[in-house]
């Protein structure tokens, strides 16, 4: 039988690469994007070696914020927990979408959200907006590349 996963905001898990390792936590689930599980990855990296400090972690500076399945990143072996640390802020994360029924190459039509509050109309992507994280639910492979290269391995329409 295999093992259940359980996996509680807060959670910390080790991401690790070819010579180095990262870390990502888990800090809510977004109702407005399928309750999906929200991560945070940290810019910093870490000898292969390194016995994690979850304090200092998510002290660091973050890398990006993103929706995923966390669950999906554990089965593949992607990242694996290493503890928890309280995690009680309230994120001021900006996502943003485009508004599927006016699709064109460059849209016009964005949406842009706040975790758990609604979507909101702005058309063009103009100040802080331009700023926004993709707001779709991304496929941990996905997150593993971002944090191994800095940029997601797909071309997502329009972002």
């Amino acid at each position: 039988m295999a093992k259940r996963i359980i996996t509680r905001i807060g959670d910390v898990f080790e991401v690790q690469l070819d010579n180095c390792k990262k870390y990502i936590q888990y800090i809510a689930n977004d109702m407005t994007q399928l309750n999906s599980n929200v991560i945070r990855a940290f810019v910093e990296e870490y000898p292969l070696g390194y016995s994690p400090i979850l304090e200092n972690i998510t002290a660091g500076k973050v890398d990006f914020y993103a929706h995923t399945v966390l669950r999906w990143g554990i089965q593949s072996g992607l990242w694996y927990k290493v503890g928890r640390i309280s995690f009680e802020e309230d994120v001021n994360v900006l996502f943003r979408t485009y508004d599927e029924d006016g699709y064109v190459p460059v849209s016009k039509r964005w949406l842009v959200w706040k975790i758990n509050q609604p979507m909101k109309f702005v058309g063009e992507l103009r100040g802080e907006n331009r700023d926004a994280e993709i707001g779709l639910v991304i496929n941990p492979d996905e997150i593993f590349e971002r944090i191994k290269s800095g940029v997601y391995k797909t071309r997502f329409p329009c972002f």
